[in-house]
């Protein structure tokens, strides 16, 4: 028999999205209520009067956050965040949060208060309710599993495959800072583990830092959106990184995309430490993740309503299918956009 027959196929050599696609391939729903599953972000279902949505987050000690530098009750909150981020993606409101701790011995019941901390903090914040969840004993750390639910009128819904050729692409906020606020305290732990230098050198960079450990989602901006009268074609929040998100949505979409390298927005922070890192302030800003920020398309003809909208830019459009995805620097010249974000 040919040994390569039987050679097991590495995580790795697949990445996140293309497993998630791979395993994912048999799904066929049987039940009327189901009426999006995997490949959004939040499952719709069917509740009668209105449409349910449901979105769930996985957070692993040692992959998604480092204790050292990450204060538990930030971690409560975060994860929350990213969470119902899912839920205000698919133009919904989130209302009830599950919540479920895997704990190993070194906790103790204080610390885990602290988490939960956050945790209602966030909820509190963003009017959700936490209903429930499970706690369990782990042998390998904390885990974090959240677990939202929420609801949106069926009109009203956004998915990520809506998007037509020559929509503008409108993004909230800025992009980068959760990355290299990243880099920046894992620089200061590397110097503390390696040097031991206790006091970490922060200052002027708390915008930055505070993206990492406790960021928080444009709520008002999507309620600007819709007393305008501005329903986007599609929706994604940018977790995974800008340049990924984006080209999720032109899959899904069936459209290729431009954007300007001028238009993407910035903070001067983001851009201050990448030049101490010798990297284009570019690069974090379409690859690095978590600015749970929202990335969406409108019709052309909307174009005077979102631009009365200061929170919102305009980074550039969609393109007709079997076009590529790609940025038009200051120059003119144009560079495929590639997927480097979360593998």
């Amino acid at each position: 028999m040919d040994k390569s027959e039987n050679r097991n196929t590495p995580i790795n050599e697949f990445g996140k999205f293309r497993l998630i696609e791979h395993i994912t391939r048999k799904e066929n729903p049987v039940n009327q209520s189901t009426v999006t599953g995997i490949g959004d972000d939040a499952a719709i279902i069917d509740s009668g009067h209105s449409m349910s949505l449901v979105s769930t987050d996985l957070l692993l000690e040692g992959i998604h956050f480092n204790l050292i530098y990450t204060p538990l009750k930030h971690l409560g909150y975060k994860a929350v965040i990213r969470a119902i981020s899912d839920i205000y993606a698919m133009n919904g409101d989130p209302e009830q949060l599950l919540v479920s701790l895997g704990i190993s011995s070194r906790f103790s019941v204080e610390q885990v208060e602290e988490i939960y901390e956050g945790i209602y903090l966030a909820c509190e914040k963003y009017s959700v309710d936490l209903v429930g969840g499970d706690t369990t004993s782990s042998l390998t750390g904390l885990t974090i599993g959240v677990t939202a639910v929420g609801r949106a009128e069926k009109e009203n819904i956004v998915r990520r495959d809506g998007a037509r050729p020559n929509d503008l692409i409108c993004v909230t906020g800025d992009f980068g800072a959760a990355f290299m606020g990243l880099q920046l305290l894992e620089r200061e732990r590397k110097l503390f583990v390696k040097e031991k230098v206790a006091q970490p050198d922060l200052s002027g960079y708390e915008y930055i830092i505070g993206r990492q450990l406790k960021p928080e989602i444009p709520v008002s901006i999507l309620r600007e959106l819709r007393e305008a009268g501005i329903k986007p074609s599609s929706m994604i929040d940018v977790t995974d990184g800008l340049a990924s998100d984006l080209l999720h949505v032109c899959k899904l979409s069936g459209t290729g995309c431009r954007i300007f390298y001028s238009k993407v927005p910035i903070d001067y922070e983001t851009s201050k430490l990448a030049e101490e890192f010798n990297v284009d302030p570019m690069t974090p800003a379409l690859n690095g993740g978590e600015d749970y920020e929202m990335l969406f398309t409108v019709p052309l003809e909307l174009i005077e309503k979102v631009s009365n909208l200061k929170s919102v830019k305009i980074i550039g459009h969609m393109t007709s299918e079997g076009t590529s995805s790609s940025i038009v620097g200051d120059d003119g010249s144009e560079v495929d956009i590639t997927s480097m974000g979360w593998k």
